[in-house]
């Protein structure tokens, strides 16, 4: 399987590993493959991935989880699972392993070709998880998929370096039609204006600092109007809505995968008291730090 467990309880976290093709970046399975690698109570546990990883499901029903988001899986649900989310694999009722007819991409984020096109499906910390896609849709995908498994299964056969090449491109044409999905909820895929983007940037490194969407206006050279109208063209959300979602999903993060105490939590995220990050956790998830970590547990 193209994961190594390196961490400890509750969380396993897992880095990239391809046994079956040493050396390339991407692998594709079906979702039994992967099943059957992991022992019953693993798989069960929660992962963290540094890697992409994409299912397409074909039939079957199942639940699945990105961060702390319960994702239902039916036949011709899209899931994307991005590096540093928490997932918990697709089970059935009872929490068994699922009995799903699905096809798996694992890739690293340096495998595929990058562009502004492919990047808003694969660097959008607020990207969807997932889309319950149309018979249109679940067809097209599901050829897509067919075409890169071929290569990905032939690539012994065939001129390496070629093959190699072909599949980054493959990935990355799947990427693309992704990336013109509507949304979850049936909005239709928004331009990414420059703003929103550099904007999600900008949040992926200064969350734990700058907490008001006008200081990342500032930052960036913009209008704190023209920041949240790029933001909410693109997620519904102004900047400062973003802003208040990542911080609480770091600290979901953080507070399910780690023993640092809640007071740890509160100084890494930026909080200059311990009881202002708890009344801040508890206005924006209903629960306490200590209630939602016994909850993950």
């Amino acid at each position: 399987m193209a994961m190594v467990e390196t961490g400890q309880a509750p969380v396993i976290e897992r880095g990239y590993r391809n046994p079956a093709r040493p050396g390339l970046r991407m692998e594709v399975l079906p979702f039994r493959d992967l099943a059957r690698r992991l022992p019953g109570e693993e798989f069960r546990r929660v992962h963290r991935l540094d890697f992409h990883q994409l299912t397409l499901v074909h039939s079957g029903e199942a639940t699945g989880m990105v961060d702390f988001v319960d994702v239902p899986l039916r036949p011709g649900t899209l899931l994307y699972i991005r590096p540093g989310q928490v997932q918990h694999l697709p089970t059935a009722s009872g929490n068994a392993p699922a009995d799903l007819d699905a096809t798996i991409v694992l890739f690293t984020p340096d495998f595929p070709p990058r562009s502004p096109a492919t990047a808003r499906v694969t660097d959008d910390a607020f990207g969807p998880a997932y889309w319950p896609l149309g018979p249109a849709d679940h067809e097209r995908l599901r050829r897509a998929l067919a075409d890169l498994a071929a290569e990905y299964t032939d690539l012994p056969e065939q001129d390496p370096e070629i093959t190699r090449e072909l599949l980054r491109h493959l990935l990355a044409a799947l990427l693309l039609r992704i990336a013109r999905l509507p949304a979850s909820d049936g909005r239709a895929p928004a331009v990414t204006e420059e703003p929103y983007r550099l904007f999600r940037h900008e949040l992926e490194r200064s969350f734990a600092v700058l907490r008001q969407g006008h200081e990342y206006a500032a930052r960036l050279g913009y209008s704190l109007k023209t920041l949240n109208r790029a933001c909410q063209r693109a997620t519904g959300h102004t900047a400062k809505q973003l802003v208040d979602a990542r911080v609480m999903l770091e600290a979901k993060r953080l507070l399910a995968n780690t023993d640092l105490p809640v007071a740890a939590v509160s100084a890494r995220l930026g909080f200059t008291e311990p009881t202002n990050f708890s009344k801040f956790f508890t206005r924006e998830s209903g629960l306490t730090p200590g209630t939602f970590r016994h909850t993950q547990r």
